[in-house]
């Protein structure tokens, strides 16, 4: 489709529009350059704006982009590499010597393939923790996606950087040569409280301060963080990172999944955002995060995937329904985590972690980040609600387009800034380098 110097009328059966998502029928959406001008219905719009090019899905729910809170991008190239594995073994035995043949080629390679993945399943922001974080933000860009980025800080050395201090060195080179971008913005992250010394643990919280960056690590993700922790401060990963100052509003921790009563009390007072990986906690048999009390406590949740090594894919409604259904079935009460709630962390509650006012929703003066799902799919008919629909039914595949910032990614099904066939030819070489 050919696009005309003012931008796309986007039409379908039906839009999400506004904080609450509230179903418009035949709606639209007028996007000029890379906002929403207007939300309405289709024949409220068209009369408004005829010299925009129509992009009409008449089966299409218009919905935003999901933003995916946690993963390793280019992990997708050890999916299914090490599986039925206890995290530990799963790390020390299997990821951590795959990972020490990476160079900034293969890193290169997978972030496409992730990227390619993620347009497909309706994903259009990520935030990533892995290794040579600058290439992982430059092939990121020519797709044309959005992402948060950050450097994987530890005790010891990574494939990309001999120690955690050096890695957050270029963290702070990154923050400064991306500061200005619209589609990329740089973080700070220290893995977890047991790879990091308190000294870089303090140093990752004071540069993140100075730079005015978000800060992701991975937090109480098994038993034995938890009893290790305990072993070596006397209290548990939560209130650890509290007495070095680390829990505040800019905070992404991931999993949370081994929480006593009062590290959820001080995470609700510190603001703390939680990034609930459902799938991958359970692959690993990690356990399962108390989401229903967090949300009773009034803390911020948003989804992730975590890496494809460990999931194993990026399908982030998937990962919805997942972390709809897990908390029903643990507390044996059907009305617990609903649909619209779960949409809510996958949009704007990560929005809202990420400090972006003008994402995961669709209204006026927001950034044109949406998706289009194609509700003529035998497993979609028929709609009596669309969040619900969204959430237990939808799957990435559903996806037919894909918008960031007013640029069409992927249209009818067909990848607009990324070489499919060329990728996957290159991908299936990818066993032999790691055997």
């Amino acid at each position: 489709m050919k696009k005309s110097k003012k931008g796309f009328l986007v039409s379908g059966e039906y839009l999400l529009a506004g904080p609450d998502g509230q179903a418009i029928e035949n709606g639209a959406a007028a996007v000029v350059s890379d906002k929403i001008l207007e939300v309405g219905t289709y024949d409220e719009l068209k009369e408004r704006y005829r010299d925009l090019s129509d992009l009409r899905r008449p089966s299409g729910l218009i919905m935003p982009g999901l933003i995916n809170s946690h993963t390793h991008a280019p992990m997708v190239l050890f999916r299914g590499m090490a599986d039925d594995l206890p995290l530990k073994t799963w790390l020390e035995e299997h990821i951590f010597p795959a990972e020490a043949g990476l160079n900034r080629e293969l890193i290169a390679l997978g972030a496409e393939l992730a990227c390619a993945e993620m347009i497909r399943g309706g994903t259009t922001s990520y935030v990533d923790m892995y290794l040579f974080e600058e290439t992982i933000a430059q092939v990121t860009k020519k797709a044309g996606m959005r992402a948060w980025l950050c450097e994987g800080l530890f005790d010891f050395p990574s494939p990309a950087f001999e120690s955690g201090f050096e890695a957050l060195k270029a963290t702070r080179n990154m923050a400064l040569k991306w500061r200005n971008d619209p589609l990329i913005t740089i973080t700070v992250g220290p893995h977890t409280p047991y790879t990091c010394s308190a000294e870089l643990l303090e140093k990752a919280r004071d540069a993140a301060a100075e730079l005015n960056l978000r800060m992701v690590i991975h937090l109480s993700e098994t038993r034995w963080e938890i009893e290790e922790i305990k072993r070596i401060r006397g209290v548990s990963p939560v209130e650890y990172l509290d007495s070095l100052d680390l829990l505040c509003p800019e905070l992404l921790a991931v999993h949370c999944v081994w929480l006593e009563e009062k590290d959820m009390d001080l995470m609700a007072e510190r603001r703390v955002n939680v990034v609930h990986c459902p799938e991958s906690n359970l692959k690993l048999g990690s356990g399962m995060a108390p989401i229903a009390r967090l949300i009773e406590k009034g803390v911020n949740i948003t989804l992730g995937t975590d890496g494809a090594a460990s999931n194993n894919d990026l399908d982030m409604f998937c990962e919805m329904d997942t972390a709809a259904k897990l908390p029903k079935g643990t507390d044996q009460d059907p009305s617990v985590v609903s649909a619209g709630q779960v949409l809510a962390m996958a949009t704007t509650h990560a929005a809202f972690a990420l400090g972006r006012k003008d994402l995961g929703v669709l209204a006026p003066g927001k950034q044109a980040d949406l998706i289009i799902l194609d509700l003529d799919r035998p497993s979609l008919r028929p709609c009596y609600n669309c969040k619900s629909q969204v959430v237990y039914a939808a799957k990435g595949s559903d996806v037919t387009d894909v918008m960031v910032a007013g640029r069409l990614l992927m249209e009818k099904g067909e990848l607009k800034t990324i070489d499919q066939e060329e990728i996957l030819g290159r991908v299936k070489e990818i066993k032999s380098v790691f055997k």
